[in-house]
C-alpha cells in the first residue's frame, strides 16, 4: 500500500522557508528541507521564495502549500477560485495561462528527450477556447453527514465540500447546487453534460425522490463539428467539448484526407473521430474493444455508410487491416499507450501517416522512439491543453513513412552472428530466431592491467561484428563479448589448464561481475548500436578435486572467467544477481532492445517455457510482453 501522510492538527502544522526550483510530474512546485528531503509545494512557482504551510509527511517526501510568497513571479496570477489550496483539483491557477501553455509545451519536450531520446522540440500549445468552464464531466465525492458534494484533498485523504466548480460546465455548477443536501444515499456521483444538446446523464439512480434531478440514465448525447454522438456511461469522451472540436481539426488536417484514402481509427471509442473523418475519407475502419463503446459507437455510425467498425482490441487486428492495405493510421491509446502488438503492425507494413493523439506524454515518447526507430519521421508534435489549470497535457504527433530509411531496414533483415560460440549460437536457436553464423577471427588478447572490463568487452564485441560485416553487402550483424572481473581485474579466457585452475581458485566463494556487450552492425551503412549487461555472480566453495576434474573435462578453455554457469554438472555459481543469460554469453534483454532501436524486427518464435530466460524479468519480457495497465482512457 503507498504510504499515508501523518495526520498533523491545524495548530501543529509547521512551516518551512523554501526556495522552488522546479515543477514537479504532477503539477507542484519542488523544493528541498534542508536534509535534502524533496517538497512538493502546491501554489508555488519555480524561482519564487515562499513561506510553505506542511500539510501531509510521508516517508519519502513532504507536501506542503503556499502560505506567504516573499517575491513572487512575473506569471503569478491571482486564482479565481475560493477553494484553490483547500482543493487540489487544479494545480495551476495560480499560473498566468500564456505560462500555462509555454510550461505544457517544456514538459512535453522533456518527455520526448528523457524517455524517447528524442530530439524533437514540440510546437507552441494549442490553448484551449475556454480556460474556465470548459468540463463536461464531473465527478463528485459525497460527504456521509449531510450529503454534501464536493471533493477529496490529494494529500490530507479529507473530503472538501464546494458550492462551484470554475472547470465545470455553468449547467453542472447548477446541477451541483441544487444536489447539495440531497444525496446522502451515495458516497459518489457522476454528472456528465451535453454542451451543445443540452443533455445530461446523472449516476447513479437515486431513491430519493426530493433529489431535484432525474438520474440514473444509461446514456445522454453530445455534438461534435455538427455530428451528435451517444455516449454511455462507461465510455469515454472527451470533457472539453470546444476543444474537442479544434483538436478533430488538427488530427484530420494531420492525415491530409483527400476523400480517396482508407483509414484505421485505432481505440476508436464511441467512433468520434471516424464519423468526423468519413466525409474527407473513401473508408474509415473504426476498431474498439470496449463493449460499451461499440454499442454507443453502432449508433453513431448510422447513416454513415463509409465507417465500418470492428470490435477487438487494436493489437490483435491491425495487422490483418495494414497486410490488406491502408493509407492513414489514426491512434489515440489509453494512457499506458500502444501495445507491442499495433506497433509491430505499423513497422511491418507501415501506412504513409500516422497521426498518434496522447494523453501521457511519456508513454508517447515510448511509442514514438519505438515507430521512429522503423521507418517512420516525425513531422510534428503539437500539445494540446485540454485541461485548463491543470498540469495535465495532451499531444497530437504527426509521423510520415521515410521511404529511404524504409530501404535500410529491409537491407538490415538477415541477421548474421559473428561468433562460432556455441552458447550464443544455442540462445539464438532456442528463441526460433533465423539468422546464421560466421566466425569473425578476431584475436582475443589478455587486457591490460587496470583495463575497464566494459570498454574491453565493447571494443572486442564491435570488433567481431565489423570484422564479418566488412565481408558482407547487407544484413545485420551481432557482435558479443563476455568477460569476467574480479576485485578491478578482467579475467578472460583461460591459456592453459593452469590458467584455468587458477582463476576457478581466485573465483571460489566468492562474488564477481559478468559483463557481456552487444553491438550490431549494419553491413551496408557501417551505422552500429552497442550495449551491455552487467551480472553479479557469487561462486559457491567448490573443492579442488571438483576444479580438478572440471578442467580435465575440457569445459573451461573457452569461456571468460573459465567456466560456464550453465554448466549442470560443476553447477559452479550459487547465486546470479541480474541477467542470468549475459552470464551464459548472450543477454537477451539487451539484444532484443538493441536490435529495436536498431530498426530490426527479431521476433522470438519462443512459445513454451525456457527457465533460462525467465530467470531474467527484462528478458521474458523482451520475448513474452506483458499486456499493459491501465487500459481505460482517462
Amino acid at each position: 500500500m503507498p504510504d499515508m501522510p501523518d495526520p498533523l492538527p491545524a495548530e501543529e502544522m509547521p512551516t518551512l522557508t523554501l526556495r522552488l526550483h522546479a515543477f514537479g510530474r504532477h503539477g507542484e512546485a519542488l523544493a528541498e528541507t534542508d536534509d535534502g528531503k524533496p517538497v512538493f509545494v502546491f501554489g508555488g512557482i519555480p524561482g519564487e521564495t515562499v513561506t510553505a504551510e506542511v500539510v501531509a509527511t510521508r516517508r519519502g517526501y513532504v507536501a506542503a502549500r503556499v502560505t506567504d510568497v516573499a517575491d513572487p513571479s512575473p506569471h503569478r496570477v491571482e486564482p479565481a477560485c475560493r477553494y484553490f489550496g483547500e482543493c487540489t483539483g487544479c494545480q495551476w491557477q495560480h499560473v498566468a495561462y500564456e505560462r500555462q501553455l509555454e510550461m505544457k509545451r517544456e514538459a512535453l519536450a522533456d518527455a520526448l528527450h528523457r524517455v524517447g531520446g528524442l530530439d524533437v522540440e514540440p510546437l507552441p500549445t494549442l490553448p484551449s477556447p475556454d480556460t474556465l468552464g470548459y468540463r463536461n464531466h464531473a465527478r463528485f465525492t459525497v460527504s456521509k453527514l449531510g450529503g454534501r458534494l464536493g471533493y477529496v484533498h490529494k494529500e490530507r485523504r479529507r473530503h472538501v465540500e464546494v458550492e462551484e466548480c470554475l472547470l465545470m460546465a455553468p449547467w453542472i455548477n447548477h446541477a451541483l447546487a441544487s444536489l447539495q443536501g440531497h444525496a446522502a444515499e451515495t458516497t459518489q456521483l457522476s454528472l456528465r453534460y451535453g454542451v451543445h444538446t443540452g443533455d445530461y446523464l446523472l449516476q447513479p439512480t437515486f431513491q430519493n425522490m426530493d433529489v431535484p434531478l432525474a438520474s440514473g440514465q444509461k446514456h445522454y448525447h453530445e455534438a461534435l463539428l455538427g455530428h451528435r454522438f451517444r455516449v454511455s456511461s462507461p465510455s469515454f469522451f472527451q470533457v472539453n467539448t470546444r476543444q474537442a472540436e479544434q483538436m478533430a481539426e488538427l488530427v484530420m488536417g494531420e492525415l491530409r484526407l483527400d476523400g480517396s484514402q482508407t483509414v484505421v481509427d485505432a481505440y476508436a471509442g464511441v467512433a468520434t473521430f471516424a464519423v468526423l473523418m468519413a466525409d474527407r475519407a473513401r473508408r474509415v475502419i473504426a476498431v474498439e474493444e470496449s463493449k460499451s463503446a461499440v454499442a454507443d459507437a453502432r449508433v453513431n455510425i448510422e447513416g454513415v455508410p463509409n465507417v465500418e467498425l470492428r470490435q477487438a482490441r487494436t493489437e490483435d487486428v491491425l495487422s490483418e487491416l495494414a497486410a490488406a492495405g491502408v493509407d492513414a493510421v489514426l491512434l489515440d491509446p489509453p494512457r499506458a499507450g500502444c501495445m507491442p502488438g499495433t506497433l509491430d503492425a505499423l513497422l511491418d507494413v507501415p501506412p504513409e501517416r500516422v497521426v498518434y493523439v496522447s494523453c501521457d506524454p511519456e508513454t508517447l515518447a515510448r511509442d514514438l522512439a519505438t515507430l521512429t526507430a522503423g521507418p517512420f519521421r516525425i513531422k510534428q508534435v503539437r500539445p494540446v491543453d485540454m485541461f485548463p489549470q491543470t498540469y495535465h497535457v495532451e499531444a497530437v504527433a504527426t509521423l510520415v513513412r521515410d521511404h529511404e530509411r524504409l530501404a535500410v531496414l529491409r537491407s538490415r533483415e538477415s541477421l548474421v552472428l559473428a561468433s562460432s560460440s556455441p552458447r550464443r549460437t544455442e540462445i539464438l536457436g532456442r528463441m526460433e530466431l533465423p539468422f546464421e553464423t560466421d566466425e569473425p577471427g578476431v584475436d582475443e588478447p589478455d587486457a591490460a592491467p587496470g583495463a575497464d572490463p566494459v570498454e574491453v568487452a565493447q571494443a572486442l564485441a564491435l570488433a567481431k561484428a565489423r570484422a564479418v560485416a566488412g565481408r558482407r553487402d547487407a544484413g545485420t550483424v551481432l557482435g558479443a563479448d563476455t568477460v569476467v572481473e574480479l576485485d578491478g581485474v578482467v579475467l578472460g579466457k583461460p591459456r592453459d589448464d593452469g590458467d584455468a585452475v587458477r582463476m576457478l581458485r581466485e573465483l571460489r566463494g566468492r562474488e564477481h561481475r559478468v559483463i557481456t556487450a552487444v553491438a550490431l552492425v549494419d553491413a551496408a551503412t557501417g551505422e552500429t548500436a552497442e550495449g551491455y549487461r552487467a551480472s553479479r555472480v557469487l561462486m559457491r566453495d567448490y573443492t579442488d578435486d571438483e576444479i580438478a576434474a572440471y578442467v580435465a573435462s575440457g569445459a573451461p578453455m573457452d569461456k571468460a572467467g573459465a567456466y560456464g554457469v550453465q554448466d549442470e554438472a560443476f553447477a559452479p555459481a550459487a547465486e546470479v544477481r541480474g541477467c542470468y543469460l549475459n552470464v551464459v554469453g548472450l543477454p537477451v534483454c539487451e539484444t532484443l532492445k538493441l536490435a529495436e532501436r536498431f530498426g530490426l524486427r527479431l521476433r522470438s518464435r519462443l512459445d513454451g517455457p525456457w527457465p533460462a530466460l525467465e530467470r531474467c524479468p527484462a528478458c521474458a519480457g523482451q520475448v513474452h510482453p506483458k499486456p499493459l495497465s491501465g487500459r481505460s482512457k482517462r
